[in-house]
């Protein structure tokens, strides 16, 4: 009982910590809904401010309801005996055995993932389209869906049997083998998803001839970055928002833009916005984020390796294991649901470290490119999709991935003065 008790503690917690910051955000972002931040008075306009307020509150609020319907399926697979249930049934089906474990955590990923499509479809159909962001058609949505299952089912289902099988034969250091496995596959989807599997979803174009080309060309050639190409991307089939990133690793590298956000910056923003990228790549951010990455999974393997051996792992979370037999799936899938109840905790680290991996991006963009043209084609898309100019401080040290507009803007404005 005594885990049960430390994962209560940590649920309630973690529930509690959630939907405070959540309340916090929505509270500070309506009270400074009816007045423009005086640094960008002159650049966004009040109706834009307030659609930017609104879309916030309105996302908050679903992810509200999100979070509650998380906790419920949590409990319900754990304390309340829904994973002894389905395991129980599963055994009673298949028997014992990799198969078993396998439709285990199976199960348990569809049984979410048909509990996520309602948010998934209101999401796309109700709140993106009420402020104007959603270009997806509903068949494209289950087209999607289903591609994203036939990947998912392919690529993930013999992963998941290279890894039960090692639970099973390679002896108390499997967890040590199933974290190599691990690491090898990331590092290969880092080539496989750009090439093979991204152009199932989405068409990529070689950017085409003329001025924005031979700028960005003249940028990488200042950077001494070598790309396999640049390609544009069909994202406004999808959404208004825009983008560019990179995807692939050493000579498989590729630039890729969204159609939207060349549509909505001129050329020497998107120069700017490539140049920040190409921070991330030179400032190590990338090698870095999986070096972490990599670590992370190996403790997080050590852990599972040691804690799936304790019957009181299973007992105390509502499952009853095989005393005398295999029970790795049963044990990962108890760790995927309850894990995550214990890093949310240390989410402001990460989003600490990836704040400063942002205002050292900016700092190349502005040596390499333009601060003054990156501060305008930031602006450009905090209006275009509608991100708040004025977060809660707490909420943003504990979540945000990027610096706040006020202090990203005034950092730039150091390099253009």
């Amino acid at each position: 009982m005594t885990f049960t008790i430390v994962f209560l503690i940590a649920f309630i917690a973690s529930f509690g910590l959630r939907h405070w910051l959540s309340q916090r955000q929505i509270r500070y972002v309506a009270k400074h809904r009816d007045a423009v931040p005086a640094e960008f008075a002159e650049k966004v306009t009040l109706a834009e401010h307030q659609k930017a307020a609104d879309y916030t509150i309105a996302k908050l609020r679903l992810g509200i309801i999100e979070n509650g319907v998380s906790a419920i399926i949590l409990i319900g697979f754990t304390l309340l005996g829904g994973l002894q249930i389905l395991n129980m049934a599963l055994l009673q089906l298949l028997g014992e055995g990799i198969p078993q474990q396998m439709a285990l955590l199976v199960s348990i990923v569809l049984i979410s993932g048909v509990l996520d499509i309602p948010f998934s479809w209101y999401k796309q159909f109700h709140l993106e389209e009420r402020f104007g962001f959603n270009r997806m058609t509903k068949k494209l949505f289950f087209s999607d869906m289903f591609k994203g299952i036939s990947v998912g089912s392919a690529i993930g289902v013999p992963l998941l049997w290279v890894i039960l099988s090692l639970m099973e034969k390679a002896g108390d250091l499997w967890w040590l083998w199933a974290w190599a496995v691990l690491t090898v596959f990331s590092l290969l989807m880092q080539w496989v998803f750009p090439t093979f599997i991204a152009p199932l979803f989405n068409k990529f174009q070689a950017l085409d001839e003329g001025p924005l080309k031979t700028q960005i060309e003249a940028l990488l050639k200042r950077c001494d970055f070598a790309s396999q190409g640049l390609f544009v991307m069909d994202g406004s089939k999808r959404s208004a928002h825009g983008n560019a990133f990179f995807a692939g690793m050493g000579k498989a590298k590729r630039i890729v833009f969204f159609d939207t956000l060349i549509e909505k910056l001129n050329p020497g923003e998107v120069e700017a916005v490539l140049a920040h990228e190409l921070g991330h790549y030179k400032c190590n951010h990338i090698r870095k984020r999986l070096l972490v990455s990599f670590a992370l999974s190996f403790a997080m393997f050590a852990l599972l390796g040691w804690i799936s051996t304790k019957v009181w792992f299973y007992t105390d979370l509502g499952v009853m294991p095989n005393l005398n037999g295999y029970n790795g799936g049963l044990a990962l899938a108890l760790f995927m649901l309850v894990s995550p109840v214990f890093s949310f905790f240390f989410t402001p680290l990460s989003s600490l470290a990836s704040r400063k991996h942002e205002y050292e991006a900016d700092g190349f963009a502005a040596e390499k490119s333009s601060a003054k043209d990156l501060v305008t084609a930031l602006v450009k898309l905090y209006q275009d999709n509608a991100s708040t100019l004025t977060p809660d401080p707490i909420y943003t040290a504990f979540y945000s991935s990027h610096p706040p507009a006020p202090l990203r803007i005034a950092n730039l404005q150091r390099f253009s003065s």
